[in-house]
């Protein structure tokens, strides 16, 4: 093959879609999952498909289980390094999601090899082993194939011990909800995307997808804290939901104490939203209620399908200062306070403010 990585065609050029936004729409998930068996009669599987959590867990005895978990997409963006870079650090989310440590991950990789050379594939893989190193774990294997669009990730496997698991369906009526990262990377994308994301724009992006969110063992030894999960491609609102049906209660969002990339506000209200946005906001039926007085554009924000988006939090109110202290120390300069959960069928309820 003679072309060169610079004569390659952008990645993001050869796939319908990108990062998280790829992820198919909780609805239509839910629909086609649900003639699965569940894993009732395996009494060591402590987390499985039942409550839509982030990753499957399984206890080895007293003081061990081994999470597993896998995740992977089509380019975000067009630079191969940052892609790997992205696509890891989101799949090892999820273990960091369920309080534990990943201890090391096979790569998931799927190139059209007849259209990329060699070198932007190998950036790619470079991209995903620095983010591992950076998390302190080996890539030890993996598996690969010749695909039309470019799709990379990984499958991670970490440890956690059994009482400091935290599930997405663990929260409890008065909990404060503590978001980890800022919302608006799937606006960013969609700039990017049509050629109107500044260098400023873009280094916003990159710093949120790749910060690993490697406080989640910290935040899961807190006595108070008693659910999280992560933010990715439903948005804020479809995960919330998913912690508000796992607990059978009301959550309530305050939209003007959502932390937010800079610029995504202006870039959502000039257009650049994504189409998964619109599929979040359909798929949550009457299960989400936003106040009328919020417009398009907000609506729009806590639906944004996020990839390697923040950890969110629900615990005592005591102990929410602790948690956004952890989250502080850790590099999360936008953690903050975003709601409440309340005694209340299933459902969010979205108000302008607290």
């Amino acid at each position: 093959m003679t072309e060169t990585a610079n004569e390659a065609p952008r990645l993001t050029s050869l796939s319908h879609g990108g990062g998280c936004g790829c992820k198919i729409a909780p609805a239509v998930l839910a629909e086609l999952i649900s003639g699965m068996a569940q894993a009732a009669p395996f009494a060591e599987l402590l987390v499985g498909t039942e409550t839509s959590d982030d990753a499957a867990v399984y206890r080895l005895n007293d003081e061990q289980a081994v999470i597993a978990t896998t995740d992977f997409f089509m380019p975000i963006v067009d630079d191969p390094f940052d892609f790997g870079r992205i696509a890891a650090a989101n799949a090892l989310s999820d273990v960091y999601a369920m309080g534990g440590r990943p201890i090391f991950a096979l790569t998931i990789l799927g190139m059209p090899i007849d259209v990329l050379p060699p070198s932007v594939v190998r950036e790619v893989l470079r991209g995903g082993e620095a983010v591992c190193t950076a998390a302190g774990i080996p890539i030890a294997g993996g598996h690969s194939i010749d695909s039309k669009e470019p799709i990379y990730g990984l499958a991670a496997i970490g440890v956690v011990h059994p009482e400091k698991l935290k599930r997405n369906d663990s929260a409890r009526a008065g909990d404060a909800l503590v978001l980890g990262k800022p919302l608006g990377v799937g606006i960013l994308s969609a700039a990017l995307k049509k050629g109107r994301l500044d260098a400023d724009g873009y280094r916003s992006m990159i710093e949120v997808t790749t910060k690993l969110n490697d406080a989640g063992p910290a935040l899961a030894a807190l006595d108070g804290v008693h659910a999280m999960t992560d933010v990715t491609g439903f948005g804020l609102l479809g995960h919330l939901l998913e912690m508000c049906r796992g607990a059978g209660l009301t959550a309530r969002l305050w939209a003007s104490d959502v932390p937010l990339i800079e610029g995504v506000r202006r870039l959502a209200e000039d257009g650049f939203v994504t189409g998964a946005s619109a599929r979040n906001w359909a798929s949550y039926g009457d299960a989400v209620e936003l106040d009328p007085s919020l417009d398009a554009t907000t609506r729009a924000l806590l639906c944004d399908p996020q990839t390697s988006g923040g950890l969110l939090v629900a615990c005592a109110r005591r102990t929410a200062p602790d948690v956004v202290a952890v989250f502080r120390r850790a590099g999360f300069a936008a953690a903050t306070v975003v709601g409440r959960m309340e005694e209340g069928p299933a459902r969010v309820i979205v108000d302008p403010a607290s």
